[in-house]
């Protein structure tokens, strides 16, 4: 399962600071989203953010300096029917980035067409693979497994197993003998790439692990910073079994 939903509203408040943009027209509908349709289909964050092509709807497009230029010096004619292409192309964002100022009747048509459009001093390529990285990870399929997950020398190692085996104790002793926690009882795995799966912890249960007869731990208050990690690729699973299923199974 994947989400396939931000609004544009959204997506502006989260890069606000970072790319120091500012909202110049579409401000009617901020809760503008991208086509549902074309994130599923999507197979990367490449697909949705692009610099201006009129052969891809439904994805960001990104306007720098040749863009900028494309769309300035012709006849008013010739502009306005270079503009009015872009809009049907129903980009749930037009970001002008390159430090360029929107065109006046760019400006119009977005209102008119309530499509928000942003613009930045930042480059056009710094912008594209800043959006790229953030939607690659909000739209990444995802789900949640039963488990500890723990950065053992470097990897990130899924212990699982039926209740009761002592898969928290085991984290507990592992964090004692100086490796990371990242996240106890529930793990949300993402796929971040063709081969890659990432690890992180839910919010409510960040920094914790609970042990059967201590109770509920704070393992960054204990042990420190150093004891817990944000997140980490999965690179194993180690299975834990109780001996008597273990010698009936190779019986």
């Amino acid at each position: 399962m994947k989400p396939t939903v931000i609004s544009a509203e959204a997506l502006f408040e989260e890069h606000r600071q970072p790319l120091h943009w500012e909202w110049i027209a579409g401000h009617a509908h901020p809760e503008r989203r991208f086509d549902e349709a074309a994130v599923r289909n999507a197979q990367s964050a490449a697909d949705l953010v692009g610099y201006l092509n009129y052969i891809h709807p439904y994805r960001v497009q990104i306007v720098g300096r040749r863009e900028v230029a494309y769309l300035s010096q012709s006849t008013p004619e010739v502009i306005e029917r270079r503009i009015s292409r872009i809009v049907t192309l129903e980009p749930p964002v037009l970001i002008v980035a390159d430090a360029q100022t929107p065109p006046d009747k760019l400006v119009a048509m977005c209102d008119r067409a309530d499509i928000p459009l942003f613009a930045t001093e930042e480059s056009a390529g710094h912008v594209i693979d800043v959006v790229r990285s953030y939607l690659s990870q909000l739209f990444a399929e995802r789900t949640t497994r039963h488990g500890v997950f723990m950065d053992i020398l470097g990897l990130g190692v899924l212990l699982t197993g039926e209740s009761g085996l002592g898969k928290s104790e085991l984290g507990l002793e592992l964090i004692s003998r100086g490796h990371g926690l990242v996240a106890d009882d529930a793990v949300d795995l993402y796929r971040v790439s063709q081969t890659s799966l990432e690890g992180r912890c839910p919010e409510l249960l960040l920094n914790l692990l609970e042990v059967r007869g201590i109770g509920l731990l704070d393992i960054k208050s204990i042990f420190g910073e150093t004891a817990v990690r944000r997140k980490m690729r999965l690179k194993l699973i180690v299975h834990l079994v109780r001996k008597e299923t273990l010698e009936r199974e190779f019986e």
